[in-house]
């Protein structure tokens, strides 16, 4: 008797697309509340002990902060848009495959395009050297 076949293992399987962006989709709402816990922990530093919040601030505008600082604002927008996306699926428009290929590639650019715009808005000030204007 021959044995009975397993199951691919997602090490042997590529998942779509489709997929990953919904994998992706709970990460950034877990970073987006983790980074939301922080916004009152920094107010109570700020009020109650100003000499470590300025050590926070520190770190916030050194390369690894700013670049937490961004990869939190590019989660923000990936969420809306794949939450956007998820209210289209509420009215059962977009589930055949042609479609979710088109959405996975809008949600992303769109994501990107959001990020980038801030940055511009801002004019980089998050990210330049010194201190405000």
């Amino acid at each position: 008797m021959r044995p009975r076949p397993l199951s691919p293992h997602l090490q042997v399987y590529r998942l779509p697309l489709t997929a990953m962006l919904s994998i992706s989709h709970r990460i950034t709402g877990v970073m987006l509340s983790l980074g939301l816990l922080a916004i009152p922990a920094l107010l109570l530093m700020m009020v109650l002990a100003p000499k470590g919040f300025a050590l926070v601030q520190a770190g916030l505008v050194s390369l690894p902060g700013k670049s937490a600082l961004w990869l939190w604002i590019y989660a923000l927008y990936f969420h809306a848009c794949h939450g956007i996306r998820h209210l289209v699926w509420d009215s059962l428009r977009g589930l055949d495959k042609r479609h979710l290929q088109r959405h996975n590639l809008i949600e992303l650019g769109l994501s990107v395009f959001l990020t980038i715009g801030t940055f511009l808005l801002t004019d980089g000030r998050s990210l330049s050297s010194g201190s405000s204007p």
